[in-house]
């Protein structure tokens, strides 16, 4: 079930690709009616997958390189959902959906079989921190798109080629916004993560803090974004502050992609 539900989510996401990029390129406004509705239809068959992992494990199925990458790119996809159920962004539902088939493209490709939890991952915690660190990661995420947008967007209007795609775009100030709410909800989710993972550490190995490539770059991350986000609040704005968004979530990917094929207590089948 849990395969059957993965293609299915994988054929949906490269549905929506195509109808978000046909409602960028068209004037008609049936492909922006149903796109979002693909995706929808993606995210939920992904959750499906997940779910059916989950339980047939007795766990949230995120502790190895495959679900873990997995459960990111339906956090993400479910939150550009509500992204544009409030406010409706096509250009960045034709970078999420393609990227969120690449994505589950990648987890066939990383797909292993469901172990027993090890020991140390026997916690409560491990719904609490996984969730909280998760959603935060695809809250930047949405920064992180929406200052590629405004990167592309200011460089073509610097250029005055205003016309086609670009038309449909939104304007700088509306992305300069999301990236600032997103900033706003992904720093406090970052730091209960880390505080959570840090409660969580003492209560399996005895230490609050533990020198791993992977807490050391979530703390190299945080400080990052606490920067960029005192800066957004005291008047940093446009390309300046998307540029840094960029840079900040850069770094948030290799803490939490590459550190798992490290040694160390994240690293792959983590425990």
């Amino acid at each position: 079930m849990e395969i059957v539900l993965l293609t299915s989510a994988l054929v949906f996401y490269l549905l929506s690709t195509v109808g978000f990029l046909l409602a960028l390129v068209s004037p008609q406004q049936l492909f922006g009616r149903l796109a979002p509705g693909l995706l929808l239809v993606a995210c939920a068959a992904h959750g499906g997958a997940i779910t059916a992992r989950s339980l047939s494990v007795g766990y949230i199925a995120v502790t190895n390189p495959y679900e873990a990458v997995s459960f990111f790119t339906w956090m993400t996809s479910g939150l550009f959902l509500l992204v544009q159920w409030r406010s409706s962004l096509t250009v960045l539902g034709a970078v999420v959906s393609p990227i969120g088939f690449v994505l589950t493209l990648g987890v066939f490709v990383l797909y292993t079989q469901a172990r027993a939890l090890p020991p140390a991952l026997q916690s409560g915690w491990l719904p609490v921190h996984v969730t909280l660190a998760f959603l935060g990661n695809a809250v930047f995420c949405v920064a992180f798109f929406a200052s590629l947008i405004y990167v592309f967007q200011e460089k073509r209007l610097k250029g005055k080629k205003i016309g086609g795609v670009l038309r449909r775009l939104p304007s700088l100030e509306t992305l300069d916004k999301l990236n600032y709410r997103s900033l706003s909800w992904g720093f406090p989710l970052l730091t209960l993560g880390i505080v959570s993972g840090a409660v969580w550490a003492r209560h399996a190995w005895g230490h609050f803090w533990i020198w791993e490539p992977r807490p050391v770059l979530s703390l190299v991350s945080w400080v990052l974004y606490a920067f960029l986000l005192h800066y957004r609040s005291v008047g940093w704005r446009g390309r300046r502050a998307a540029t840094l968004t960029i840079v900040c979530f850069a770094v948030l990917v290799v803490s939490f992609l590459g550190v798992r094929f490290l040694p160390g207590r994240h690293g792959g089948e983590f425990g």
